[in-house]
Order: C-alpha cells, then structure tokens, then sequence
C-alpha cells in the first residue's frame, strides 16, 4: 500500500474517532437534560433529611397541585419540618379552606411555621392558621377577615344599548342574583345568608388556632386590615421576624439547625429540550416585557375574572 493511501486511511479512522466522540457528548447531553426535565434531581435532593418548604402567591384558588404536594411532603419521611411562606392578598374561601386542610394534615406528623412576607390577608391568612406557629414583618399586612360576593351589575349598559334579556325560570331564586337585572330582596338574603355561614366559619377558625374567645375574634374580624406589629398586639400572628425566628422555633421542635431548606416547587411546565425558554425569549423580543400595564392585566384583571364562588380578598379599590 502507498504512502498516499495510508495517510488517507488515518484521516478517515481520525474522521470517525471525531464523530464517535461528537455523539457520545450529545447522548450524555441529552441524558443529562432529560434527567433535569424530569425531575429526578430534586428527587436524589430530597432523598435526604431537610426542611421543605412550600410558596403560596396570588390569588388562591382551588390549587390541586399544591395540595398533592403538600401531600408528599407529609408522608416523606426525609422532611423533619415545613415552612409555608405566604405573599397572597386573598382569593376564594374555597381555595384557601383545601390549602389550609392539606397543611393541617402535615402539621399531624411534623412542625410547620407560617411566614407572613408582604401581604397575608383574607384567604392567605386563612392559610397562615394551619401553622403551628405564624412569623411575620413588622410592616406585614395581614387580617382582613371576612368573606365577598360581587358580581358586575350590566342592566344600565344594555338599556342604553337596547338590549333585552328574558328569562323563564323554574322558581324565582334560579340563577340569582343576575347581572342582568337589580337583585330581588329574597335573592340578596340568600347571598347574605351564605356570606353569613362563610364568615362564621371563619371566625370560629381564627377564635380555635389562635386561642381567642369568639367576641375577641369578631371584634377582628371587621375585614380591617394590620400591620405585622398590629397583628402581633391582637394576638393574630405569635412572633415578628423572618428565617432567624423561623429557625430557633423548629429548633425548640427538634429540628436541626443545621438541616438545609429545600424548596419545594410546582412543577416548571417547561417545554421539551428548552424549548418553553426559547419561546419565552421570543416574547421578550417581541416587546411584552416593555409594556408593564399587560403583565399588570395579566396578573390582577384575568385572575380576579376567574375567580368562582365565595371570595375572601383584599384588594385595594382602583380609580
């Protein structure tokens, strides 16, 4: 064999030895993506013993996730203790009422703590009860106990508009109150009755968890709203702070300081191979983020439209 042949021979073994190399990076690539996809690393993370801890933000609503991960963190034996931090004005009573249920259940088999953060009201402090103990900032803004019904109220538009809506209804309080038309006295006694029923159960709730005789609690319960130190003066929450007072509690409860916390996420719904980022940053390049008012609607209007049933909110009145 010549001399030519055999330099072309290694340039190809040279060529091959390249592309064999070049697949092997991509499967390992490819392997090491599906398994952060997948999850299985926050599985090997939480295989050991920790603290968990869990976010509750905007508006509740019925939350099936987080119910089924509040679920998982009561029966894994590797979480020694559980940290929900709350930053929600509020949302249905409903929504707060499966959250606070789910994280009782949890405090039946280890300590949980409630961090009040920004804003912890109505329905987030509906879900602050379930902890055994309730840390919050001095400028906190927690309480407004209480309970809504609203619905819009459309009949003075569509008789400038000429319109007309009939209905035949098997009994008078079907479909009441509508915004349609102004409700009758029987249906606004029924939505009061309802509200009525919704807010004592509430109150009842803040008298139990918080040790207080049922006058205290309703004298409360007025849907004011309060300030951290406030709270903490109507013995509402048990202690101001943050991660230090959260801490030196779970250690009166046996838990190690030493022991890391672990967040406790919903799953991220990212697409395949990145491709939720990409499609992320092709929003991004088309302007969204330069309209903050969208992210605005997005977050308040569309989320406040879809909330069904009893609400319990605070929401500051806009002009």
């Amino acid at each position: 064999m010549d001399e030519l042949a055999i330099a072309d021979r290694r340039r190809l073994r040279r060529k091959l030895s390249f592309w064999r190399w070049a697949a092997v990076a991509v499967l390992v690539a490819g392997g090491l993506a599906l398994f952060a996809f997948s999850g299985w690393g926050d599985v090997t993370e939480r295989a050991r013993d920790h603290v968990a801890r869990v976010a509750v933000t905007g508006l509740i609503q019925d939350d099936r996730e987080l119910v089924e991960r509040l679920e998982r963190i009561a029966d894994n034996q590797s979480v020694k203790a559980l940290i929900v931090t709350i930053s929600s004005p509020g949302g249905t009573t409903y929504g707060g009422e499966i959250i606070y249920k789910a994280i009782r259940k949890v405090a039946e088999k280890k300590p949980v703590v409630s961090d009040v953060r920004t804003l912890a009201a109505s329905a987030g402090y509906l879900i602050a009860l379930a902890g055994d103990r309730i840390v919050a900032g001095e400028t906190s803004i927690t309480g407004s106990i209480g309970v809504i019904f609203q619905y819009p109220q459309v009949k003075t538009l569509m008789d400038k508009l000429g319109v007309s809506l009939e209905s035949i209804k098997s009994r008078p309080l079907k479909a009441e109150p509508s915004p349609f038309h102004p409700p009758s006295d029987e249906a606004r006694a029924m939505i009061q009755a309802m509200i009525d029923d919704s807010y004592g159960w509430f109150v009842d709730l803040v008298a139990e968890r918080r040790k207080l005789q049922r006058p205290e609690a309703l004298a409360l319960a007025d849907g004011r709203i309060f300030t951290g130190r406030q709270a903490l003066e109507g013995k509402l929450v048990d202690e101001l702070g943050g991660d230090d007072e959260i801490r030196a509690f779970l250690a009166e409860r046996k838990v190690s300081k030493d022991l890391p916390v672990l967040d406790w996420e919903a799953p991220s719904g990212a697409l395949s191979f990145g491709l939720g980022s990409l499609l992320a940053e092709a929003v991004k390049a088309l302007g969204y983020e330069a309209f903050p008012t969208m992210k605005s609607l997005e977050k308040t209007g569309l989320d406040k439209l879809f909330l069904d049933g009893l609400v319990s909110v605070w929401q500051v009145e806009g002009h």
